[in-house]
């Protein structure tokens, strides 16, 4: 079997910090209610020109740094999110273009879920021997969607992506095993009720402000609950381990007593759990893969760490993945990362020009040689 060993990873986030003392002067509201209720303090909120392509390729360039490789060598493209730039083309295609890749590229839809959903898929394709190289990309610009006089829900959200490259590999690790669940009979929980093909944008939709985000907290709030310890305890006997083997969960960062309570009903200490809530707010499919990125970055993953992921969101849906870390290896372009952006992104583009102009010339060379 092969196994998606999780070879690269990254992260962008906007620069604009928007703090809960911020809020005070917008709804009726406090830092204390916000902190007491939620465990937020601050999130991120994009700027003009911050969008969930351009957050996407940023996170996905440190990503790729990381594990060592082009745009050229990515064989498909995974983007969660619920927040494209437009529905229509996906942002999908968006984000290979702007990398300078020449791979397939889709989106999944599955709320805050997404990127376990992307996980599990991509592992798939690299398991079934069809590719060896995935980038798997969870990212929201969510802030647009939020109704800023709603004190209820403006608390919560915030914008960022992360990003991992998945390869392929002979020993057990990346993606062990995966829990993925719907239930659409509490789907009017939590929803944007207007801009789509059921309520099209109107007047009336935007009177009706239908283009925000609705959600019905208490109902979320035990849904959470029910399920999000559930389907950790699932995906880790399905991995054939105890909960004595994991050394690190990462939930879905959308509430902190949610987590709490999560982590209770597992058996796991908090120092075994990673919050980074307090900082970001609830950024939807972009919270795993953000928080995965600091865990590697503050030592709190190792090697050899067995981590589980796991979330819910709209849909009402919900996922778990146990992961193995393999050797978290150095970036094998050290000059690479010192080269500023717009220069790496010219090099990607002429690289890959060089390779298919070097593979137009070899062609007719090789179909020669077959026909003797």
């Amino acid at each position: 079997m092969r196994y998606g060993r999780i070879a690269g990873w990254g992260k962008a986030v906007p620069r604009k910090v928007l703090t809960n003392f911020d809020l005070e002067q917008m709804v009726d509201t406090s830092d204390e209610w916000i902190v007491t209720r939620t465990g937020i303090r601050e999130r991120r909120i994009a700027s003009q020109g911050e969008t969930t392509a351009s957050l996407s390729v940023a996170a996905a360039q440190q990503a790729l740094e990381r594990a060592g490789l082009l745009p050229a060598d990515l064989d498909l493209i995974l983007v969660a999110t619920s927040s494209p730039d437009y529905l229509l083309p996906p942002v999908s295609s968006m984000i290979q273009h702007w990398l300078g890749a020449k791979c397939g590229a889709f989106m999944i839809t599955a709320g805050c879920t997404g990127f376990v959903y992307a996980l599990a898929t991509a592992q798939q394709f690299i398991a079934s021997g069809a590719y060896r190289n995935i980038l798997v990309v969870g990212a929201e610009v969510i802030s647009p969607a939020v109704d800023w006089t709603d004190r209820n829900t403006c608390v919560l959200f915030g914008d960022g992506a992360g990003a991992v490259v998945l390869q392929a590999s002979d020993t057990p690790t990346g993606v062990l095993s995966f829990v993925l669940g719907s239930d659409g009979s509490g789907a009017e929980h939590l929803m944007m009720p207007g801009g789509g093909v059921a309520d099209p944008p109107t007047h009336r939709t935007i009177d009706e402000r239908k283009h925000f985000i609705r959600m019905n907290g208490r109902e979320v709030f035990k849904f959470a609950t029910r399920v999000m310890g559930h389907a950790a305890l699932e995906a880790v006997e399905k991995a054939g381990l105890t909960m004595h083997d994991v050394d690190l969960l990462i939930p879905h960062q959308a509430n902190a007593r949610i987590i709490e309570l999560a982590a209770r009903q597992l058996g796991l200490p908090m120092d075994k759990v990673f919050v980074n809530i307090d900082r970001y707010g609830n950024t939807s499919t972009a919270s795993i893969p953000i928080a995965l990125v600091e865990a590697i970055e503050q030592g709190r993953i190792q090697a050899d760490s067995t981590v589980v992921m796991v979330g819910f969101g709209a849909g009402l849906t919900w996922a778990a993945a146990v992961v193995k870390m393999g050797v978290l290896d150095q970036p094998r372009f050290a000059l690479w990362r010192a080269i500023p952006s717009r220069a790496k992104m010219r090099a990607r583009v002429a690289i890959s020009a060089l390779q298919m102009r070097a593979g137009a010339l070899l062609l007719p060379l090789y179909a020669r040689v077959t026909r003797r």
